[in-house]
């Protein structure tokens, strides 16, 4: 049972050793911010005074955005990347939504990013953290093939692996412990209901990682979010089309 929880929680993948830091990231202002017991690491490519914030999903790191910088950089912007809890070189084997929404916490706090950027379960945790900190300096959002629900999530996972039902048990009493809420009460469509910033919730209807209806979900109660379907992008929602979509969203209005 233990097994399972870590199966689900430790990420295989994503991590960064400094002798092997991808290329994309050489060229960046690194910097090291202590959370608690953990650290977490940002990467800068420094603009002008607009910053955006570029938040990555499970078993990846930052420089899953390579695809995705040079349209942002178009418009002259700061970029900061955030490597995720036991992701890239952050700290820790155990990975959290939680958790990363308080390292977004931090990054924002100390960025002021006008603009935030999420994939995949790092789009659920900027849902979560806009739903907390409403006030914060996020003006702008967009969320890429993220799910809504964490139990939905799960429950996929312990299929997909043929696990046993337990595992849901075990991860429940875990956030109950530490975060002091149920998996079940974990919506992003929830969330959404509260949010008051302009939104893009991208999701593409060949997504085998996160269902096509997730996206849905978050979409439904957003009021100023608008839903983008996808064709044939799969999970990674990597697409010139999309990027210039998103391109006019965060700039072309503001002109």
């Amino acid at each position: 049972m233990q097994l399972s929880y870590a199966l689900f929680t430790n990420p295989r993948i994503g991590k960064i050793s400094e002798d092997r830091l991808p290329e994309i990231l050489k060229n960046t202002v690194k910097e090291t911010f202590q959370h608690n017991e953990h650290h977490f690491q940002t990467y800068t490519w420094e603009g002008n005074d607009t910053k955006i914030l570029l938040v990555h999903g499970w078993e990846s790191n930052s420089a899953r955005w390579e695809k995705t910088l040079p349209y942002l950089q178009k418009s002259g912007s700061t970029i900061i990347a955030l490597d995720a809890p036991a992701h890239g070189k952050s700290s820790g084997k155990e990975f959290n939504v939680p958790r990363y929404a308080e390292f977004i916490n931090k990054a924002v706090k100390k960025y002021n990013p006008s603009v935030i950027i999420g994939h995949s379960i790092g789009g659920a945790a900027c849902i979560y953290h806009q739903y907390l900190h409403p006030e914060s300096s996020i003006e702008k959002m967009v969320i890429l093939g993220a799910p809504s629900d964490l139990k939905t999530l799960i429950d996929n996972y312990i299929q997909m692996l043929s696990l046993n039902r337990k595992m849901f048990s075990l991860l429940e009493k875990r956030y109950l412990e530490n975060f002091n809420f149920k998996l079940e009460d974990f919506s992003g469509g929830k969330f959404a209901k509260e949010i008051k910033i302009e939104g893009i919730i991208a999701h593409d209807t060949d997504d085998t990682v996160v269902a096509f209806e997730e996206g849905q979900k978050i979409a439904s109660g957003w009021k100023k979010g608008r839903f983008i379907t996808t064709k044939d992008l799969g999970h990674s929602m990597h697409d010139d089309d999309l990027y210039q979509e998103i391109y006019r969203f965060l700039f072309e209005a503001e002109e």
